[in-house]
């Protein structure tokens, strides 16, 4: 399943991408008279008794297909994959290449440091790039959508409490992260985590670790990898972080970027972000998350 959130009228609403089109779920839920989650909130707490209404709702609106509730993506103004994370954590220098490129040690234990809400954007929105840094870098990433609470969770049942997946790009003001030891000032800025365009749920990817994983600036591919250099998986991650603080539903996990970062090039060679860019992030089966940078006023 593909869940997406997007704008209508000032209000977030949830939709999911059928081949038929999008979803209204509220609309839908209307038209068939079916119980269904409003928002990305309600589907990823509301677990398997949410999962299910939803798939009885798909069903009922591919069978009846009806322009009151089907809406062509062209149409829709997203809204990020999810909207009320508690937390976002997120993971530094977990590709082995992306390491080796920036010439740092190989971490022996999960670096994590923070977003906050402020940061969230979505597919398709333009980001403000900050006058305050004329060195903005992209970072494409595997975000990892919390499902359940978990609390000291073993690796080998840590996917369990995976509700979903979906592309990010963890943008980065390279001049603000060096200022001092801790990286959140450069990682914090509005617009900088952009999530979407949808969450793939977790039943639709077996294995997280080995999906291809790229960034494109104007059409220039500037990274392209697999999750399967990732240093520590996703497993481990969801463990050790839950050995420290407790995961809640809709919490995000970004999980590092590969090699081919702004960074990752010779002082002179460097070309960090300017408006008009054009950044895609794309991973296998989790879409292409679009968007452009755009001047500060």
């Amino acid at each position: 399943m593909k869940l997406l959130q997007f704008i209508d009228h000032g209000q977030v609403k949830l939709g999911v991408m059928t081949e038929a089109g999008i979803i209204d779920v509220e609309a839908a839920s209307q038209t068939f008279q079916i119980k269904a989650p409003t928002s990305v909130e309600e589907a990823i707490k509301g677990g398997t008794t949410a999962s299910a209404e939803l798939d009885q709702l798909i069903i009922a609106a591919n069978e009846n297909p009806n322009p009151a509730f089907l809406i062509e993506e062209s149409m829709i103004t997203y809204a990020p994959a999810v909207s009320t994370p508690q937390k976002i954590i997120c993971v530094g220098l977990n590709y082995r290449k992306h390491a080796e490129e920036t010439k740092a040690d190989i971490p022996t234990s999960p670096i994590l440091f923070n977003k906050f809400a402020n940061a969230l954007s979505a597919h398709e929105q333009s980001i403000v790039l900050p006058h305050t840094s004329n060195e903005v870098d992209y970072e494409a990433e595997l975000a990892i959508v919390i499902g359940r609470k978990a609390k000291d969770v073993a690796e080998a049942d840590a996917l369990d409490y995976v509700y979903g997946y979906c592309c990010a790009n963890d943008l980065s003001a390279r001049n603000l992260q060096r200022r001092t030891s801790q990286w959140m000032l450069g990682k914090s800025c509005d617009g900088f985590a952009p999530l979407g365009p949808y969450i793939v749920t977790a039943d639709e990817i077996s294995n997280p670790d080995n999906l291809s994983i790229s960034c494109r600036v104007n059409g220039v591919q500037k990274q392209n990898s697999n999750t399967a250099d990732m240093i520590f998986s996703c497993r481990t991650i969801i463990s050790y972080i839950s050995q420290h603080m407790t995961l809640e539903p809709g919490d995000i996990i970004l999980t590092g970027t590969p090699e081919g970062v702004v960074i990752g090039y010779p002082r002179e060679q460097r070309v960090y972000l300017q408006s008009g860019d054009n950044v895609s992030v794309t991973i296998e089966k989790l879409g292409e998350l679009r968007n452009t940078m755009i001047s500060f006023h």
